[in-house]
């Protein structure tokens, strides 16, 4: 199973910007779907936004569209999240998913996805 390692996140107020990055452990997942959750305090985890490198293709939900851009750098096997214009309701722990099937495009649910990050917290304060 794949081993995804996060970074980035902390605290930041409203109307800031945080990056987030998830590296892989074996090359060949940049040919897989990658994607972002989040889960709020009470609240179950949500999609936040994937990226299909190979077919060239984004998604993203509802919520962060226009403020969150997913990127990916095939050369460092990594997925980024920049969060721009960030809002309380942002506040949450991210997690990075990846996995098992190579191609799983739109908004998924998590239990689409096989393996994880660690998850870090992000904070924005009003």
């Amino acid at each position: 199973q794949v081993q995804l390692v996060q970074s980035g996140g902390g605290l930041v107020q409203a109307g800031g910007s945080l990056r987030l990055s998830c590296a892989a452990s074996e090359p060949s997942i940049s040919t897989y779907t990658m994607a972002w959750f989040r889960q709020a305090p009470g609240k179950e985890r949500e999609f936040v936004a994937s990226i299909t490198w190979t077919v060239g293709r984004t998604d993203y939900a509802d919520s962060v569209k226009g403020r969150f851009t997913i990127s990916s750098e095939n050369t460092k096997n990594t997925v980024s999240l920049q969060m721009n214009s960030l809002k309380p309701e942002d506040t949450a722990v991210y997690y990075c998913a990846t996995g098992p099937l190579k191609f799983l495009l739109g908004v998924r649910p998590p239990g689409d996805f096989g393996s994880w990050g660690q998850g870090t917290q992000v904070t924005v304060s009003s």
